[in-house]
């Protein structure tokens, strides 16, 4: 079992938590985190990008010159690539770039990036997090107690006051709330710290196991 630290919000140890081997202690694959990432960014991809081929662009239907005697090279069409106004060789077209990974391989990814975060140390346990209202400066003072900058917070459901704990993080740019199971690889390595309150932990053992 991964042993962790959990810390109150006041940034002070209050024991230790014994985290599932199975998803923060696995042999991390790099070709499927590697896979991951790339999939991520590329689903995120509109593909609208559309340039006019010399098919496409208007004009250049006579012939500019003969073919033979003038002394220039022969041509076809002013539409021609090389031409001022002509088409663009192998334009790009409206595409999908989205791929699809299976399920168990996106999984892996996920649970690769995790323990590695636990190797690396950085992956933090708390108590939990309560805010009687939305304020970004109780928010900030968490992350200075945590000694925290770059971070990405789980927020469990069960987690008390969850909305105002994302709505208090919102305007930090360097922090981002998510729930146990909207975490992605892109997300998880972007940030330097993962933090997991004690139910968000408990959750994610539980669905990727």
């Amino acid at each position: 079992m991964a042993e962790v630290s959990v810390f109150s919000t006041e940034g002070k140890e209050t024991g230790k938590i014994d985290l599932s081997d199975a998803v923060f202690g696995i042999e991390p694959n790099e070709h499927l985190v590697h896979m991951a990432v790339k999939q991520f960014l590329a689903n995120q991809r509109q593909g609208t990008q559309k340039a006019k081929t010399r098919s496409e662009v208007s004009g250049g239907g006579k012939k500019p010159w003969r073919q033979k005697g003038t002394g220039h090279a022969r041509q076809g069409s002013t539409r021609a690539p090389q031409w001022k106004g002509g088409g663009m060789v192998f334009a790009p077209v409206p595409r999908d770039y989205s791929f699809k990974m299976n399920k168990k391989e996106k999984r892996i990814a996920l649970k690769s990036v995790l323990s590695s975060k636990v190797l690396d140390k950085k992956l933090c346990v708390i108590d939990g997090l309560s805010f009687t209202e939305p304020k970004t400066k109780e928010f900030a003072k968490v992350l200075s107690n945590l000694n925290l900058d770059k971070a990405i917070f789980v927020i469990d459901e069960k987690d008390a006051d969850r909305t105002n704990i994302i709505l208090s993080a919102k305007n930090i740019p360097t922090v981002i709330t998510a729930a146990p199971n909207t975490i992605n690889v892109f997300d998880l390595l972007k940030y330097d710290t993962v933090v997991l309150t004690k139910d968000a932990a408990k959750t994610i053992e539980e669905v990727y196991a």
